[in-house]
């Protein structure tokens, strides 16, 4: 079986932009007409360079190849002119390649891709969504605690048992900083009001963006632990894991991180320097499905546990989907709301979401297929990235 095929879908996301201002998918071909699709997640450059840039990875390594060959392509392209290095725009780009073979791999052997991952172990998955702005709103729904509050409760009534907000915002990128006292008060404030309108119903999770100094981290976790979150995001930079550490060791909620993170030697070094208990992965940056079950297995080792970052498109959603089904280590899944919208009209058929809960496909590869159509009707022709901070300190 060999690939004959690459085509990128370069896709504007409607207002409100949940998931992105765009997504950058994939489509790999077989000489037997069998189709996989993949996602690559937040590459640093516009996106139209980014389809060029899978293009050309494809056309130099992917037509031609086996797709079932998945260990000795990732090799070929993570080495590709003598790099052999987790560089996050090569591995958003592999990331989408190894995704849409794992796709091709499942429809060829008419099996979703947990089953070829170990079998399915969870039958439904817990999943969380971030507190979002409506377009109602009077306020900022990021800085309003007692509109966050009541945004919370909603999502309750809806069946989520998780929340994630920032209450640090915004990030920049002159951080790490100190907070303010003000700042603090104002954290504070948001995550207490958020626990008295949901009780012990749901799970907060702190969901900062690497916004604070070591000292800041630990002084904003000190006034929050009253509050027992079920984790605290980012708290610090990924780059210094050492310093992640430390905010580690010096409170009782547990850090989670990974999702500006690619390959198993960077997840390696978070689990060796006990920097993080909870593993966010991007699946369309890590460097696919079978790389994320890889570090699953070594989350395992040292009891921890993967919760898939997702922010993005639906593609990528499906990818962890598959890992989380088949990991015994799964925590949450991150999802945007119900997966409705336009990230269930992008594709042929929604992704399954009821009571809080993820319904894992039983339909072979992904258990999803793209809608190629909506895809033409939705091209992106704007100038900003994916997700950008302020070019300003805070």
């Amino acid at each position: 079986m060999k690939i004959t095929d690459i085509k990128t879908f370069v896709v504007e996301n409607p207002p409100p932009h949940y998931g992105g201002l765009y997504w950058v998918f994939i489509k790999l071909t077989a000489d037997d007409g069998v189709e996989g699709f993949g996602e690559a997640y937040s590459v640093p450059f516009y996106p139209h360079t980014v389809a060029k840039m899978i293009e050309d990875v494809g056309e130099q390594y992917v037509v031609g190849s086996d797709p079932f060959k998945i260990e000795r392509l990732w090799r070929i392209i993570y080495s590709s002119g003598y790099t052999q290095h987790p560089d996050l725009s090569m591995m958003g780009v592999l990331s989408a390649i190894e995704m849409a073979c794992w796709d091709i791999i499942g429809k060829e052997l008419n099996k979703p891709i947990y089953d070829l991952l170990g079998g399915q172990v969870h039958e439904k998955l817990r999943s969380y969504t971030y507190i979002y702005a409506r377009e109602s709103d009077k306020t900022d729904v990021y800085r309003d605690p007692e509109l966050a509050a009541k945004r919370a409760a909603e999502y309750v009534k809806e069946g989520f048992t998780a929340v994630k907000f920032d209450p640090a915002r915004p990030y920049s990128a002159f951080d790490p900083r100190q907070l303010s006292l003000e700042a603090l008060e104002n954290a504070e404030k948001y995550v207490k009001n958020i626990r008295e309108a949901v009780g012990i119903k749901c799970d907060l999770l702190i969901g900062t963006h690497g916004q604070m100094t070591t000292s800041g981290a630990i002084r904003l976790a000190k006034r929050l632990e009253k509050f027992d979150p079920l984790w605290f995001e980012e708290p610090v930079p990924p780059e210094n894991v050492e310093e992640m550490a430390r905010v580690a060791r010096s409170t009782s909620i547990p850090v989670a991180t990974g999702e500006r993170l690619a390959t198993k030697y960077e997840f390696a070094r978070l689990l060796e320097k006990q920097a993080a208990s909870i593993l966010q992965m991007a699946l369309g940056r890590v460097g696919g499905i079978l790389e994320a079950k890889k570090i699953a297995g070594m989350a395992e080792v040292h009891y921890a546990q993967i919760a898939p970052h997702l922010y993005c498109g639906p593609i990528e959603g499906a990818a962890n989907i598959q890992i989380d089904t088949c990991s015994p280590n799964f925590l949450i899944q991150e999802g945007i709301e119900t997966w409705s919208g336009f990230h269930a009209e992008i594709l042929k058929e929604p992704i399954r979401w009821e009571d809080g809960y993820i319904i894992p496909p039983t339909k072979p590869g992904l258990g999803v297929e793209l809608n190629e159509e909506v895809a033409a009707k939705h091209p992106y022709t704007g100038k900003r990235l994916h997700l950008e901070m302020l070019d300003r300190p805070v």
